[in-house]
């Protein structure tokens, strides 16, 4: 066979064979074992290199098919495990130098002429991939280095077409400004390692209008070819990067670099960073992963080529001006030094690469990366840090050029920015004279502003002192470029400007003007993006000036751009919710004299621009009119009215501006310096004066306005008359706007100098003054201003504002002030003249006519006064009646109240039925403040209104009621009128109990008017019942015990199976009423009708439901809790009788012979032995009544010890329900046989209830014996009547608790039988003598115990258990253990602990079986919370410090694999935490606790998920805490140890609190965290013995790992306050300490906390030492 095959070689370099054969021999060559070839791996590789290459060499020939057969021949052979083992095992095996050559013109041929021209591509691309997959078959193109680098480019322009082929077919499409804010911020991720946002889906070129068209759809082989290339590619970027590392010539590989790979492969990172979620760019299968792996070797490619550490002196001799001789200027080469800067900047500018509308936004993307990359390479090196920082801000300077922006203001071509952007190659046209270029430059400029910023370049004193303000000057000609060539509509253009402002206030400040008229006042956009960049800004800005204690030149400059006059257009809202939120922050940290300064300015300008302007145009009105009136004059009117206009829109802004000052400032108290009490008081008196001057304005042109009116009634023109009297009628703009502004100044004027006065004893009020009637009238003056302001002398009448929502509103707050000035007032409250007035105000603010007005669609308010507009005017007044309804509500008639508690009800009901969606944060809406106050315990306060809303409520359920269908027999209830119903409730009465009695609803109900009802109910939830009066919650109940009783859902509802009305609404109405049962007036109910009726009725109202067929559409889900419903209910309503202890015996005696009547055990019969094809209904009957008897007795045994008297009660009741129970229960267990099949009712019913019943039947028994044994004082034998039952409920129990997986409720109805069942056990033992008890018996008792243990141990070993159900589990299995341990024995008490120390093996855990280890830890873990005999304790804690030390060992063992974390190092180190805890004073020897230390040290707390850090670090801080709760005296030899664990837990939790920009959704886990952190900062403190010395050691730490990091606000917050408090143990020496001690960027991080601790918490400590004895 071997001789056979030996001449293959021959044949395959013999002419004569034919192509195809010697193809055929080649495969069979490799293949078989049986070819006996020397070195037949290469012989055959070089035979195939060898035919392609002379088949393209055109020196053979052959056909199309062979080609590519040699083609897949050679791809198996590089891909084959064959060829791969023999390379590992070392043999040789090359490929000829040709063959490079070879690859590389193929892959031209793609690139030139399509993919799709190309048969073999895919195999191609594939041969690519074997060729580099193994470094010796690699060496075809990495030992010349020229050849990686031209697979690089031409594999990258291969994909650059793949990418760009789909953009070019599609419609052409503006860029999304959204898409380029993600692209330029994941620029700047070293590592983008977090996915992209959703927002990067929008391509960002536009197609070229002649550019041929591709094939839009391509094939699937091509798709599969594609996803290929891209794979390809980042394998040979991994290869050419360790190639480019090993070059040994940095000068060679930058000039490689730019000429040809910067071009390809910047458009390709564009490309795939701008379109990576593209739906044009699913075709190509392109992985995120894959797409963001090419990204970061493209980065590193760049970065390593063009910014080496071996170029810093050329880039410092091209870029510092010390440096730029009068040499060569060359771009480089052998002429002249290479310019490395002037060799990027001219490829990213050269043309042609791309497409040309694809050009501008390459290169505005690529710029913030390059210096991204020269900041990481050359910011931080060796020598003077100065000097790298001057480095790359000239670098800074080279690249803001290259956007195509001059510094000097304008476009580097006017002309050419002017002109459309032409497509063709050939046309070079500036992209700048479009939006969208605006927004790419200004994107660019952003990022690169907030790189300098970020790496801290600018050294303001540094760049003055040292060089001649070079930075600053620059920043200042990037600043008036801004604003010259001003793009107030793109969001980065803000963003700009503020990190300029961050850079240096300097910059804008001889600018301050523009920057506050154009980016602030005047600014129109009302994009919601622009509006929140505009909003950042702007608080940037309050709150750098507010550093600068230069606010009030801040509030300056914007007052003076303000009264400069306006636009065409209104106004834009000065002062955003946002911007006033600002305001109030930092005028907090401001000065008092500052604010004053600040308020007096505004009121100045008011006085000085506005008020004379006004007064002006008056008389010039007015002279106007006495002139004539010609068309001239006409002119001037309108001409007059616009300048009103304006000076009215000013005098608001400044109003409002006033309104927001005054407002944030600090009140005047007692404590306030009298200079600054005088300048309040002179503030006041000004602006009082400004009211007053606004006021008598707005009354003088009411009479001239009259004047005006009669002179045009006595001299009519033709056609005119009508249309001036219609005019005449209406309020001009400027009237309305300067009445807002002068009410909103009087009233910002009453609230503050009410609150001064009262708060400040120095301060005068001046409210006295406001009105003179008050002085010739003689009455009080709070009372005669009601007056004023509601007779109309305030405001004229003429502008009363009836349909001016801001003014209406403003008036309602000023009358509300001055009911506050008359409450205040004690003895003006007992005049019964102040009644009435008080009235009348209560009336107006309410306005009931208002809030009876419909509003279509719900309105929304943002809270600010000055957006109050007709659209929202509706919500500001709702909120502000119901947040001061305290106030008017006493003064308010019955049916003003009345309106109030309807529109409350309403607006819940339409959030109700419009699915409570809740508007945007910090917005308002009707229904949202209705569900504000529903929630709040200000409506309970209120009995008024509390009563009118359930009244409101009660009418609702009537009016529902009697809108329903009411068949043969009509109730006496729908009968009486609505208003009399409360009157009535005896009749109501009589409607339950005739419903009751006959069985039949009175009501059948839809499901629209079912829904209403819930509705009703889920408003009823939220009231407090203990707030309802007698007849309020008497009246409630009975109509909802009449729905209970006599509604039902028409039939033909019921049917469709899936809907399951009845059970939901009967369970809304159950809980309610399980609700209603708690409060306090609740026996008004009971003396209308008995307890025992109401319960009788109940549960025949719910059997007539479930024979009737009325729950069959129930689910499981739902019919369960319905259960629990109806036995919360019976128990709730048991339990009042009992307490109550009034008729007991009556009404249980009247509900225990109803459950145990003969009817009852019917239904059971019925249920047993029905023929029924269906027997559901009456299975979910037995249910019921199970249920119901059940938690009837239950309710009772649970009551048991109260007197002797009840005691005998119940224990009849208990014997009777006890007897009905079993055999109930007997007959549910047997099978049943329905229409020949065979059904189990106990698996209908549900195992855990059925269990769940047995329970409650032992614990009734037990009860009943333990109140006899009581009462006789004897040690007779108890004996339980059905022993037999429960036995074989435990045998069963033990088969099925562990065995396999089974619902959780079945294991705590399980669990909690076995304690039952061995306190049974053990009762039933105790009558008997120990000398009696037989052998056998003490043996069964001891191997019940055996039983429990090895179950419980068996099933918290299961596998099937999550750690959630095992949470579940623990309480019943803590019950459990604690029957068990409560009078053990030492002998069963030894075996416990045994089973303890047996699970507790490391050897387990490492053979992977960490299950049963977890099982013995958790029940250590409940065992130490038990409470135990004498001896049992002893032997506990004798034995507690080897299970220490054995968890510690478990601990180590499962820190080192993080999967452990979650399922068993955190319940392990949890039961450590309990041993501690339940051990004080018990374990003495410390060394077990230094143990526990050590192996918290070792508990994984990095790189895990949110979920799972939380658990690790709530168990490790617990168990910190226990040590230095519960072992102090362990902290004096193991502080050390103890702050290497807590410093654990600060470390990690800096590490992920830090801010991740907008993705973080996991924010409450570290605020957590971080709130525990405070906490045990505090508790540190407290003990301050033991951690004195280390203080200094634990400020020192923090500082270290926060100088890391930047944290979220709310995360540092809480970390600030706790190492304050440790801050507080530093003596003087510690802080000189840590100042010299510290590295540089940790010293400053230090200064600034020391400083906030000195501001803020030292001064607040050392003023309440002042207090402390």
């Amino acid at each position: 066979m071997a001789a056979m095959y030996s001449g293959i070689h021959l044949k395959l370099k013999s002419p004569q064979t034919p192509w195809e054969d010697k193809l055929k021999l080649a495969r069979f060559a490799w293949v078989s074992n049986q070819c006996l070839l020397p070195n037949k791996e290469q012989v055959l590789l070089d035979w195939c290199t060898h035919a392609l290459t002379g088949r393209y060499s055109q020196k053979v020939e052959f056909s199309q098919n062979v080609l590519e057969g040699l083609w897949f021949y050679l791809d198996d052979l590089l891909h084959s495990r064959k060829l791969h083992s023999l390379l590992k095992q070392g043999k040789t095996v090359s490929l000829r130098l040709n063959m490079a050559q070879l690859l590389l013109d193929r892959l031209q041929e793609c690139a030139r002429v399509g993919p799709e021209s190309m048969v073999c591509a895919s195999t191609v691309l594939s041969v690519c991939q074997g060729l580099l997959s193994s470094p010796a078959l690699s060496s075809v193109f990495t030992t010349k280095y020229e050849l990686i680098v031209d697979l690089l480019a031409k594999l990258c322009t291969l994909a650059c077409r793949e990418l760009q082929q789909p953009l070019l077919i599609e419609p052409p499409m503006t860029e999304s400004v959204t898409s380029h804010d993600e692209v330029m911020t994941e620029c700047l991720q070293p590592q983008p390692a977090s996915d992209l946002d959703s927002s990067q889906i929008e391509p960002i070129i536009e197609s070229s209008p002649d550019q041929p068209e591709l094939e839009a759809k391509p094939k699937p082989k091509e798709n599969i070819r594609s996803a290929h290339l891209f794979e390809v590619l980042l394998q040979v970027l991994s290869c050419y990067l360790s190639v480019q590392r090993q070059q040994a010539n940095p000068n060679r590989v930058f000039t490689m670099v730019t000429n040809q790979l910067i071009q390809p492969l910047i458009l390709l990172r564009h490309l795939l960073t701008s379109g990576e979620f593209a739906p044009s760019h699913t075709h190509l299968h392109l992985r995120q992963q894959l797409s963001r792996d090419i990204r970061v070797k493209i980065d590193s490619i760049l970065q390593l080529a063009l910014f080496p550490s071996e170029h810093l002196t050329l880039y410092k001799e091209e870029l510092l001006p010390s440096k730029e001789d009068s040499g060569k200027r060359g771009p480089g080469g052998a002429k002249g030094p290479l310019k490395p800067v002037s060799a990027i900047l001219s490829k990213l500018s050269a043309r042609g690469y791309c497409e040309p509308p694809l050009h501008y936004a390459v290169k505005s993307n690529t710029l913030p990366l390059l210096f991204k990359f020269f900041l990481e390479s050359y910011a931080k090196g060796r020598g003077s840090e100065e000097a790298h920082r001057m480095l790359c801000f000239y670098f800074l300077t080279r690249l803001v050029p290259a956007l195509e922006v001059c510094l000097d203001g304008r476009s580097l071509s006017p002309a050419d920015a002017e002109q459309p952007i032409s497509v063709s190659s050939g046309q070079k046209s500036s992209p700048l004279g479009t939006p969208e270029s605006w927004s790419l430059a200004l994107l660019a400029v952003e990022s690169l502003l907030s790189q300098a910023l970020s790496a801290d370049i600018y050294n303001v004193a540094a760049d003055r002192i040292r060089h001649e303000e070079v930075q600053l000057k620059f920043y200042r000609a990037l600043e008036q470029m801004l604003f010259n060539q001003a793009q107030p509509s793109i969001p980065a253009w803000y963003r700009c400007l503020k990190t300029l402002l961050s850079l240096n206030h300097l910059i804008l400040e001889p600018d301050l003007d523009q920057l506050i008229s154009s980016a602030w006042v005047h600014s129109e956009c009302m994009d919601a993006r622009v509006q929140r960049a505009r909003q950042l800004m702007v608080c940037s800005l309050l709150q750098t000036y507010t550093k600068l204690r230069q606010l009030p030149r801040l509030f300056s400059e914007l007052l003076s751009v303000i009264c400069q006059p306006a636009l065409d257009d209104l106004r834009p809202l000065l002062l955003s919710e946002s911007v006033s939120a600002s305001i109030r922050t930092c005028l907090l940290d401001t000065p008092a004299s500052q604010g004053l300064e600040i308020c007096s300015s505004v009121l100045e300008s008011i006085r000085g621009y506005i008020l004379p302007g006004l007064v002006r145009e008056d008389r010039e009105e007015k002279m106007e009119i006495n002139g004539g009136g010609n068309d001239k004059g006409e002119n001037k009117e309108i001409k007059v009215d616009l300048e009103r206009e304006d000076a009215s829109m000013k005098l608001f802004s400044l109003s409002h501006l006033l309104h927001v000052v005054l407002f944030s400032l600090k009140t005047l108290d007692s404590a306030s310096s009298l200079p600054i009490v005088r300048q309040s008081q002179g503030l006041m008196e000004v602006m009082q004066q400004v009211a007053k001057e606004l006021l008598h304005l707005l009354s003088t042109e009411k009479k001239a306005g009259k004047a005006k009116v009669s002179s045009v009634k006595g001299t009519p023109r033709k056609g005119k008359n009508t249309v001036d009297l219609k005019e005449s009628e209406e309020v001009a703009l400027w009237e309305q706007k300067t009445q807002e502004a002068a009410l909103l100044l009087r009233y910002t004027w009453v609230e503050v100098d009410m609150l001064f006065s009262i708060h400040c004893s120095k301060y005068t009020s001046l409210q006295t003054d406001i009105s003179p009637a008050s002085e010739t009238e003689g009455g009080a003056p709070a009372l005669t201003h009601i007056i004023s302001l509601l007779s109309g002398e305030i405001v004229p009448a003429r502008l009363q504002p009836s349909h001016r929502p801001m003014s209406c509103l403003l008036l309602k707050l000023l009358t509300l002030q001055q009911m506050k000035k008359v409450l205040l007032d004690t003895s003006l409250l007992s005049e019964p003249s102040t009644a009435a007035p008080l009235s009348t105000a209560a009336q107006f603010i309410l306005a009931k006519s208002e809030l009876e007005a419909s509003v279509d669609g719900e309105q929304v308010w943002d809270g600010q006064i000055a957006s109050v507009n007709a659209g929202s005017y509706h919500v500001a007044h709702w909120y502000l009646v119901t947040s001061n309804l305290p106030l008017i509500a006493p003064h308010l008639s019955g049916e003003d109240v009345g309106c109030v508690a309807d529109m409350l009800v309403n607006s819940l009901l339409s959030r109700q039925t419009g699915g409570g969606k809740d508007p945007q944060p910090g917005c308002l809406t009707v229904s949202l403040v209705s569900s504000q106050l529903l929630q709040s315990p200000v409506l309970a306060e209120l009995p008024s209104v509390f009563s009118a809303t359930m009244c409101s409520l009660t009418q609702r359920i009537i009016s529902v009621l009697k809108a329903a269908h009411v068949p043969k027999v009509c109730p006496t209830l729908l009968k009486f009128p609505e208003k009399g119903v409360s009157a009535h409730r005896e009749a109501i009465v009589e409607d339950i109990l005739a419903s009751s009695k006959t069985g039949e609803a009175f009501v059948l109900l839809t499901d629209t008017q079912s829904k209403d009802l819930m509705d009703i109910l889920q408003v009823l939830t939220n009231l407090n019942p203990d707030a309802m009066n007698s007849e309020d919650l008497s009246s409630i109940f009975l109509h909802l015990f009449f729905m209970l009783t006599s509604t039902s859902s028409q039939l033909e509802q019921v049917d469709p199976p899936g809907s399951g009305d009845d059970a939901l609404f009967l369970l809304k109405l159950l809980r309610v009423m399980t609700c209603l049962l708690e409060g306090r007036n609740f026996q008004s109910v009971l003396k209308l009708i008995h307890g025992g009726t109401l319960l009788q009725a109940s549960v025949s109202s719910l059997l007539w439901h479930s024979n009737n067929g009325r729950f069959r559409a129930t689910g499981s889900s739902q019919w369960l809790d319905f259960i629990k419903a109806v036995q919360s209910f019976i128990g709730s309503f048991v339990q009042l009788i009992i307490v109550r202890n009034s008729s007991v015996r009556l009404n249980l005696d009247q509900f225990a012979s109803y459950l145990t009547s003969k009817e009852m055990s019917n239904v059971q019969i019925v249920a047993s032995s029905s023929d029924k094809p269906d027997p559901g209904a009456s299975i979910l009957s037995v249910h019921l009544l199970l249920a119901s008897l059940t938690s009837f007795s239950q309710a009772m045994a649970s009551n048991l010890g109260r007197s002797k008297p009840m005691d005998q009660t119940l224990t009849q009741m208990l014997t009777r329900t006890t007897a009905s129970l079993g055999p109930a229960v007997e007959s549910v267990l047997k099978p049943q046989t329905v229409s020949q099949s065979v059904i189990q009712p106990a698996s209908i019913l549900g195992q855990a209830f059925v269990v769940e019943v047995v329970t409650v039947m032992l614990h009734c028994e037990l009860s009943t014996h333990s109140v006899d044994d009581e009462n006789e004082q004897n040690d007779t034998r108890v004996s339980l009547s059905h022993m037999t039952l429960y036995q074989g409920f435990c045998r069963q129990i033990f088969k099925e608790i562990s065995c396999a997986h089974r619902p959780l409720d079945f294991l705590v109805s399980s669990l909690h039988f076995l304690s039952a069942f061995y306190k049974a056990v053990e009762r039933t033992e105790r009558g008997e003598r120990e000398e009696e008890q037989g052998k056998e018996k003490k043996e069964g008792k001891d191997e019940l115990y055996m039983q429990i243990l090895q179950s419980v141990h068996r099933l918290l070993s299961a596998s099937w258990l999550s750690e959630s159900d095992v949470c579940v589990l623990e309480p019943a299995v803590q019950e459990l253990l604690r029957h068990l341990v409560e009078k053990s024995t030492p002998g069963r008490f030894n075996l416990l602990l045994l089973l303890i120390r047996e699970g507790l093996v490391t050897g387990k855990l490492r053979a992977g079986n960490y299950r049963e280890v977890l099982s013995a830890a958790i029940i250590t873990k409940l065992l130490s919370c038990c409470r135990l005999p004498e001896p049992c304790t002893k032997a506990l804690w004798l034995i507690a410090p080897q299970i220490i030390s054995a968890m510690v060992f478990l601990v180590k063992s499962s820190a080192q694999d993080v999967s452990l974390t979650l399922p068993f190092t955190v319940p392990t180190v949890t039961s450590m935490t309990s041993l501690l805890r339940q051990g004080e004073g018990l374990i003495t020897n410390p060394h077990h606790v230094i143990l526990v230390l050590g192996a918290l040290q070792l508990v994984p707390l990095h790189h895990l998920t949110p979920a799972v850090y939380q658990s690790a670090f709530l168990a490790v801080h617990e168990a910190l805490f226990a040590i230095i709760q519960c072992h102090p005296q362990v902290m004096l030899n193991a502080a050390p140890s103890f702050l290497n664990v807590f410093y654990r837990l600060v470390a990690s939790i800096m590490q992920e609190g830090r801010q991740r920009g907008d993705t973080d959704t996991d924010g409450d886990v570290y605020l957590q965290c971080s709130r525990l952190i405070e906490r045990m900062y505090s508790h540190i403190a407290a003990t301050a013995e033991s951690f004195t010395t280390l203080s200094a050691f634990m400020v020192a730490q923090y500082v270290t790992e926060l100088q890391k990091v930047t944290l979220r606000p709310d995360v540092k917050l809480h970390l600030t306050e706790g190492i304050y408090r440790i801050l507080d143990l530093c003596v003087e020496q510690d802080i000189k300490f840590l100042t010299a001690g510290l590295q540089m960027g940790v010293r400053e991080v230090f200064n600034e906390l020391y400083s906030s601790y000195t501001h803020y918490h030292k001064a607040q400590r050392q003023g309440e030492d002042k207090y402390t004895v």
